[in-house]
């Protein structure tokens, strides 16, 4: 199978490829981050790098041969936790650009399978999405096969459904003796506490410290993460921390240090952006059924 996966970011596609039993003869993908692709080296030598999508029409494949066209366009546009420029916004037009090169390999080869992920986004969009690749989505929520939320679409020109659900939570990705860096230290506990106290009267989710137990889920990661220490706290016997880069990678259903080939600021900032891989391979073994 030749696999093209547009906007590869660390090159999750390419990990569920393997999970879901796929003989991969080519994995071609267009990535400019260069921490990403520094990942996707250091796990998969072979990919082939085509660099920036709206380059694409001079990329030297031969487009015949492509059997799967993957990718997750960028969806800050899109995005209820963003602006809602939608359309607008040039990162989530490049969904245009997917939607061409879509169109100029089904042009040399009808038979070529898609899929594109993107977020929960207003119904207006969602419709010209999907009116612009002929098939309607499914919404899957990551929860069901991870630790982790994380609600988002799918659009395939195949048939698959929503994976069971495996009741993972906090305790399934949790690591022990984790480095005290990771701790909220007092000072910033204290800090938060006093700002809660002036705004209490606000009633603002922004005052809530929501620290999360073995027994909860974990809430969806951004590629904020690293910025935000007080966002999606954990309780464990050594006091209150944030996830360490292996339990998001287990949360997103990654390799264990698959991503530390590079700092934690991008370890968490390319797991934020990344696909949760055990939906992927639910997904990509329907194919599978289906031929």
């Amino acid at each position: 199978m030749n696999i093209l996966s547009l906007f590869d970011g660390m090159s999750c596609g390419r990990i569920a490829a393997e999970r879901a039993g796929f003989e991969v003869e080519n994995y071609y993908a267009s990535e400019l981050d260069k921490y990403a692709i520094k990942v996707t080296q250091a796990n998969w030598p072979e990919t082939i790098q085509l660099g920036d999508v709206t380059k694409w029409r001079e990329w030297d494949i031969d487009w015949a041969s492509i059997d799967l066209l993957i990718g997750g366009s960028p969806c800050q546009g899109f995005s209820f936790a963003g602006g809602q420029l939608a359309f607008d916004d040039p990162r989530s037009a490049l969904f245009f650009v997917y939607r061409d090169i879509l169109n100029h390999i089904k042009s040399v080869n009808p038979k070529v399978k898609f899929m594109l992920e993107n977020v929960r986004m207003k119904k207006e969009y969602l419709d010209i999405i999907s009116g612009q690749l002929g098939v309607q989505p499914l919404l899957i929520n990551s929860a069901l096969v991870s630790a982790h939320s994380r609600p988002r679409y799918y659009w395939a020109n195949w048939a698959f459904d929503s994976p069971e659900d495996k009741r993972l939570t906090v305790s399934d990705i949790k690591q022990s003796n984790v480095d005290e860096k990771y701790y909220l230290s007092e000072k910033l506990l204290a800090g938060f506490a006093r700002k809660r106290e002036r705004r209490k009267h606000m009633n603002s989710g922004f005052d809530k410290l929501n620290v999360r137990s073995d027994s909860d889920k974990v809430s969806c990661l951004t590629a904020r993460y690293f910025k935000m220490s007080m966002s999606d706290p954990y309780f464990d016997q050594g006091g209150i921390r944030k996830l360490t880069p292996i339990e998001c990678e287990r949360a997103q259903t990654v390799p264990d240090n698959y991503t530390n080939h590079v700092s934690n600021t991008q370890r968490y900032k390319m797991l934020g952006n990344g696909w949760t891989v055990d939906v992927i391979v639910h997904i990509f073994k329907s194919l599978t059924q289906h031929k």
